[in-house]
């Protein structure tokens, strides 16, 4: 088994990459936020607690989310691997994640982190934000913030995994198929797959 955690700043591709790469590699997509909604649709004990968390305007606790995480590692035994979207956020969180892996004898394999600059996130977004409902993609201040908080959030987490030689650096401009060619490479280099 063998798991990726996708990096990105808002408008990177991540989410049109995670589902090539998932395609390709088998893995299963793991995003916080859909955990988070499931549980809260199936109205499990945790979704309600979650949902009054959040009724409140309060963030879930690491704990909550782990337990998440944990419940659909045992879930889905039958998968290669898993792609990690949105967490960790923080090297808590990482932490956290490691240790969960290492009970179940697994761990993280690969950090790819892909790159853009902020020039081309703010076209793709402002772009992204004339074709759908996303308020938070017409501003280019809210955007630039947005941004600001993606770096200051994950450069933690990504000196975390550097630590351990598991951080791969992704041009992320260019056509999707070549961003893809270079994700991959960068999989099969580290014979993860």
């Amino acid at each position: 088994m063998f798991n990726i955690i996708l990096f990105g700043p808002p408008g990177s591709g991540k989410g049109t990459q995670s589902e090539k790469l998932i395609s390709k590699y088998g893995l299963k997509h793991l995003s916080t936020g859909d955990l988070l909604r499931s549980e809260i649709a199936g109205q499990t004990p945790l979704g309600m607690a979650v949902k009054s968390l959040m009724a409140e305007g309060k963030l879930v606790p690491d704990e909550i989310v782990i337990e998440m995480i944990n419940s659909a590692l045992d879930n889905n035994t039958h998968v290669n691997g898993f792609l990690f979207d949105g967490f960790p956020r923080t090297t808590a969180q990482a932490e956290a994640l490691d240790k969960l892996l290492s009970q179940k004898g697994t761990q993280i394999a690969l950090v790819l982190a892909l790159q853009v600059s902020q020039e081309e996130l703010i076209k793709r977004l402002l772009n992204r934000g004339r074709t759908s409902d996303r308020v938070d993609d017409v501003s280019e201040d809210v955007i630039a913030a947005r941004i600001a908080e993606y770096e200051k959030k994950t450069s933690a987490v990504a000196e975390h995994y550097k630590k351990y030689g598991k951080v791969e650096y992704v041009q992320g401009e260019g056509s999707i198929d070549d961003i893809f060619s270079l994700l991959c490479k960068g999989i099969d280099e580290k014979n993860v797959a």
